[in-house]
């Protein structure tokens, strides 16, 4: 049976439209902890001038490959094993990053080091999408939010909603360049940055 996540289902159009317009010229995708595989088949089937790389941790495999094989879509590709703490991932250079809904959930420093690895294998030039909901000037955006966060600590004290400001310099440090922070349904945002052109140092 297909995993199901009723967020992806309700969130995939709005992203999509952001997409539309980034990723217009780009060419590959890595989706970084691709989650069901529900966003993967969507955009794919909508942006077939993309080729998207599916990734997760091996035991999530499972899922993304049912809704992955069922689509039958020559530009969605099976997953990848990707855990954002190794230091070397397997994949190539690619134009594009996309990831929803993870920073709130690993710690701060796997955030950091989630960083590091885009840096390893974005082209300059390349887009950074992130989803997700974040925090501005230290203060929640929605009483929703912060009942969120509660909940997301209750469970793990390390995880939590992001401040955006704090995102914004760690990409910085990166060689990212802020250029769309747009508003989405239920108190989300969706931040696109851009790495600066020829610049591939780690650091």
């Amino acid at each position: 049976m297909k995993p199901y996540s009723e967020s992806c289902e309700q969130n995939q159009a709005p992203i999509l439209e952001i997409l539309r317009e980034i990723l217009a010229n780009q060419k590959n995708v890595l989706e970084i902890a691709s989650g069901t595989g529900q966003h993967a088949v969507y955009f794919g089937r909508a942006l077939p001038h993309l080729t998207w790389q599916t990734s997760e941790l091996a035991q999530n495999h499972e899922g993304i490959l049912a809704w992955v094989n069922e689509a039958q879509l020559p530009n969605v590709l099976p997953p990848v094993t990707i855990n954002v703490n190794d230091d070397r991932w397997p994949i190539e250079i690619v134009d594009t990053i996309f990831n929803a809904n993870t920073v709130h959930i690993i710690s701060w420093p796997e955030v950091e080091r989630m960083f590091t690895g885009i840096t390893r294998v974005l082209s300059p030039s390349g887009i950074l999408c992130l989803y997700g909901p974040f925090n501005y000037n230290g203060k929640f955006t929605s009483e929703s939010n912060a009942r969120f966060d509660a909940w997301l600590k209750s469970r793990n004290n390390n995880s939590g909603i992001r401040d955006f400001e704090a995102i914004n310099r760690l990409a910085e440090v990166h060689g990212l360049f802020l250029l769309k922070d747009v508003p989405m349904p239920s108190n989300n945002r969706t931040l696109v940055w851009q790495r600066a052109p020829n610049n591939l140092k780690v650091p």
